[in-house]
């Protein structure tokens, strides 16, 4: 990295992490969560983002120069064939299951029967290998056939491969374009598991009334789960927020998400936070029953991106002193409207939200595929107009390596820990047992969190 791209990376960085903690910066960031646009802008398909890793990464490159006052970058999260390989049935794909310029869908189905409560409470991962993997993943539909094996073994190859495509995305980005992430590493609420990839909506509200109690309770015991997965996916540096979609809040009462959704998703958002994380949670749909929870945790500690059905100037009033907001762009105006539309509608957000810090501008939790150009560029140049606070103030990253330390469980999860492998071994070994178990262990932790990907 030259000296030029590391103050590009670093100002960048710093003024991203200075919004979030509600801190003193230059200016907004322009630093939306997800920016669809980027996909498409240079001319790709989406099959081919998701499909051809040179395209999506020249996509992007292609979009940072084009727009370099652009604060952070994330567009795609998804590698095609990696699906392919097991067969995940909750996706349907540009190029192979919908046109190659079509939105990649989510498929909602009961995976999860309404009597299968207590194994899952019981025991998560005979739960998934006995239940829900066999009937979430297709190339796993007969276990212990030759070709689940296979689908397995080219699951945990694609695994490494697209770990290395993601380093190399990373890397090109920050070290070429002095580009940061929005965020890395990603769970879901645990409720939300419930009702994304298990129950679904239909089921988990059912199950709501007819079985409250196993519903609580299987919260609960995803608590552990999801922080898991969420501290084995993220940052190591600790410099980017972890990811988390909230998509099923919006359809409960306020009632329903006190009991149901805020104590078990409070409790993984506590431990990711005691482990020195931010995180960023995309409050989809309306959360204005809800959001005076986010008061419940630090100050600082989590971006509120307001989806297009929520109110961010009440937002603004409700929590905004206490917790970064991001947004304020409709997605319609963005698609449909004109740069003299976004410049008014920038320019009210800067002098409003805006107002004492804590904010990043952007859509409803990202920038739209069909965003035109011009009103992206609009929202910048208005950003650079209306939402400068001090040019002199030179916001640099903040120091956040060290030991992630987890309290609440013994992290990693692992399957089978190292003490219960050596005991096959005869309780002891005759040689260096670092050399041994350390390996043993990163593996078996690398495992156990690529089993509930498959949940998000």
């Amino acid at each position: 990295m030259t000296a030029e791209t590391r103050e590009l990376y670093e100002r960048r960085l710093g003024r991203y992490q200075a919004a979030i903690a509600l801190e003193p910066t230059d200016r907004i960031p322009i630093a939306a969560g997800s920016n669809y646009f980027a996909e498409v802008y240079s001319g790709n398909t989406n099959q081919e983002t998701l499909y051809d890793p040179a395209k999506w990464l020249d996509a992007e490159m292609t979009f940072v120069r084009d727009f370099p006052e652009t604060d952070v970058l994330r567009n795609n999260r998804l590698w095609g064939p990696q699906l392919d390989a097991i067969g995940l049935r909750t996706y349907k794909l540009p190029g192979r299951d919908l046109p190659s310029r079509d939105q990649f869908q989510f498929v909602e189905r009961e995976y999860m029967m309404a009597d299968e409560y207590d194994l899952l409470i019981a025991d998560p991962l005979s739960f998934m290998f006995e239940r829900w993997l066999p009937r979430v993943l297709g190339e796993y539909e007969t276990p212990g056939s030759a070709r689940s094996y296979l689908a397995f073994l080219k699951s945990g190859m694609a695994q490494g491969m697209f770990t290395q495509i993601m380093r190399n995305r990373a890397v090109q980005l920050q070290e070429v374009c002095g580009m940061p992430q929005p965020m890395t590493g990603a769970f879901v609420a645990p409720f939300d598991v419930l009702a994304d990839t298990m129950r679904g909506l239909t089921g988990a509200i059912m199950d709501c009334f007819r079985q409250p109690d196993k519903v609580v309770a299987a919260c609960d015991r995803l608590v552990e789960e999801m922080a898991n997965f969420a501290l084995s996916t993220a940052d190591p540096l600790r410099r980017y927020p972890i990811f988390v979609p909230t998509h099923k809040a919006c359809f409960l009462s306020p009632e329903q998400f006190d009991r149901f959704y805020w104590p078990s998703f409070k409790k993984v958002l506590e431990i990711l936070i005691g482990a020195g994380y931010k995180v960023r949670a995309y409050l989809e749909g309306d959360w204005g029953a809800h959001w005076h929870h986010m008061l419940e945790l630090p100050k600082g500690s989590v971006v509120c991106d307001i989806d297009n059905q929520g109110d961010i100037f009440q937002a603004k009033k409700d929590i905004g002193h206490h917790q970064c907001l991001a947004g304020g762009i409709q997605d319609s105006e963005f698609i449909l409207g004109t740069p003299e539309g976004i410049r008014s509608r920038v320019r009210e957000l800067c002098e409003t939200v805006g107002e004492g810090g804590g904010y990043i501008i952007g859509g409803g939790c990202n920038i739209p595929y069909t965003t035109k150009p011009e009103n992206y560029r609009a929202m910048i140049d208005a950003v650079l107009e209306f939402g400068v606070y001090s040019p002199g103030i030179a916001a640099r990253p903040k120091d956040t390596a060290g030991p992630i330390e987890v309290d609440a469980f013994d992290f990693p999860k692992r399957a089978t820990p190292w003490q219960v492998k050596r005991e096959e071994l005869g309780g002891s070994v005759p040689g260096d047992e670092d050399l041994i178990r350390d390996p043993w262990e990163q593996l078996e932790a690398m495992a156990y969190a690529w089993l509930w990907q498959w949940t998000m």
